[in-house]
């Protein structure tokens, strides 16, 4: 499979795209002023304890107060006891709590003895703020690095089973309790599965790295009044190169100076094969567009999606699920065909986008998929086999199960921050919420990509921006920093205009006579 790495950088966000065999795979997004929270780390203070639900709530210092459960509460070092450090060769990162305890603790541990109202706690964001719900959390941090996932509050060395070779198991574990003797170095280890066949010089520097990290995050977390971070996660461009680099990448494309140069230098550090392969795109012409991830982006954001026979999938959003109906459309079959075989074909080529769709507006939690009705049994097992071998391609874990004749099948995927439609979208006003348009943030980054591509066109002219007045009030306010960079990139003034008569999305460029 031919898979490219698209990363868009700028002050304000940074967009990045996965393409597989010239097609949209992924789309990543994170906006400077709305980094998502998953993975960072604080120093929290417990809020209220609900002995009747068994969990906790914790002030971190986000809008809403974080959600804790028992099996994600660290208590003492027995409730690890299950962990073999000779024998434990699982990469099985306590990262939601319930791994790395012993049966008997879960079955005896309650919330009540374990944390009270006003107790400092270090947590874990593992699932961003959702809709009115809170951010997840879990007292067992872990911190993924290139090759080793570091674990601050267990004793623990483990290996990934993807290595299998005995000696190379051995030798690894070795290289980390040489570390942690001549360093002091406490906490637990997990050796990624990248981590085999490395230099010691590799697995060391990775090592050394955590170490300074805690050893500043423990001066901080002394000083530090909860609730407080203590640890910020990667940025996006960093998390990707760090979990989805492999050998299969034929090219890494980023269009901004800087993150090219930071970017290049990981790269050379833990993939140097690859460095011939990463390149810092230099043409005027938007590179989302250059590589049609923009087009993508568009499409993921409405509800009906055209399959390339005719047919159609259409996706709704509901409170508690995500329903994907499926339909022939303008697809008839053939002539001489049965009606069988026209929605055989349409339900495996939407078996296949579905899938796609999923992992590229990100989809989680339950997703049900309302097939055609297909009246033999056999033609349902393929479309069932297809679903779930498309499936595998994705990273995150997801399970289909068949729950119907009649072409429903259900999807469950594991869901640690929002969906595009979420990221990029805000309730509608035109229709009382019913629907969503692109938030104005949104709006203000397509007119500065639109600039981008007329900045050619405009010599010679003054330029005048007309919009809807709310984008206009951004334009002018939290979004000037926009404002700036286009006329920054026309290299003269750009005048607003509010038209209300104008849609929430739509925005014209003119030129108003000689400069």
């Amino acid at each position: 499979m031919n898979k490219e790495l698209i990363i868009s950088s700028s002050r304000h966000e940074t967009l990045a795209a996965i393409i597989e065999d010239d097609q949209v795979a992924e789309i990543f997004i994170e906006r400077n002023s709305q980094r998502g929270a998953v993975g960072n780390i604080y120093k929290g203070r417990v809020s209220k304890v609900l002995p009747g639900m068994q969990c906790a709530f914790v002030d971190i210092g986000l809008e809403r107060d974080a959600f804790l459960y028992v099996s994600d509460v660290a208590g003492t070092d027995e409730q690890f006891e299950s962990l073999d450090t000779d024998d434990a060769d699982d990469e099985q990162a306590p990262r939601n709590g319930s791994q790395g305890k012993s049966e008997k603790a879960d079955k005896t541990d309650k919330i009540e003895e374990l944390l009270e109202a006003g107790q400092e706690i270090l947590v874990q964001v593992v699932k961003d703020p959702l809709g009115t719900k809170g951010a997840r959390i879990t007292s067992h941090a872990a911190i993924p690095g290139r090759f080793l996932v570091f674990m601050p509050t267990v004793d623990h060395i483990g290996v990934s089973r993807k290595i299998d070779a005995r000696s190379e198991r051995t030798r690894l574990r070795g290289i980390v309790k040489r570390f942690r003797e001549e360093h002091g170095f406490t906490g637990g280890i997990v050796l990624r599965t990248a981590a085999g066949g490395r230099p010691e010089e590799d697995v060391v520097a990775d090592l050394s790295y955590f170490h300074q990290l805690w050893s500043a995050a423990r001066e901080q977390m002394d000083k530090a009044r909860a609730p407080a971070i203590i640890h910020r996660e990667e940025n996006l461009a960093a998390k990707l190169l760090r979990d989805y680099l492999t050998d299969d990448f034929q090219a890494i494309r980023i269009d901004d100076e800087q993150e090219y140069a930071r970017s290049l230098r990981f790269i050379e550090r833990v993939m140097p094969g690859l460095a011939a392969r990463t390149q810092r795109y230099e043409k005027e012409f938007p590179i989302l567009e250059e590589y049609g991830v923009q087009a993508e982006l568009d499409k993921a954001l409405r509800s009906k999606v055209w399959l390339k026979s005719g047919g159609y999938i259409v996706v709704n959003h509901t409170e508690a699920l995500v329903a994907i109906d499926v339909n022939t459309g303008r697809y008839v079959g053939k002539r001489t065909g049965r009606l069988e075989d026209t929605i055989v074909k349409t339900n495996l080529e939407a078996a296949k986008e579905i899938v796609r769709q999923v992992r590229l507006r990100d989809l989680g939690g339950i997703i049900v998929l309302d097939f055609i009705d297909m009246e033999e049994r056999k033609n349902r097992q393929r479309v069932y086999q297809l679903l779930e071998q498309e499936l595998r391609k994705d990273r995150s874990p997801s399970k289909a199960v068949q729950v119907s004749e009649f072409g429903l099948i259900v999807v469950t995927r594991k869901r640690a921050k929002q969906s595009l439609e979420r990221q990029l979208t805000d309730p509608c006003p035109y229709c009382s919420g019913s629907a969503v348009i692109k938030s104005t943030p949104t709006v203000c980054y397509d007119i500065l990509s639109e600039m981008r591509k007329l900045g050619g066109e405009l010599n010679g002219h003054r330029v005048q921006l007309r919009v809807n007045p709310d984008i206009a009030r951004a334009l002018e306010k939290e979004e000037r920093g926009v404002l700036r960079d286009a006329e920054k990139i026309l290299g003269r003034r750009v005048t607003i205009k509010a038209d209300a008569q104008l849609h929430h999305e739509q925005f014209d460029v003119m030129t108003l006579g000689e400069r």
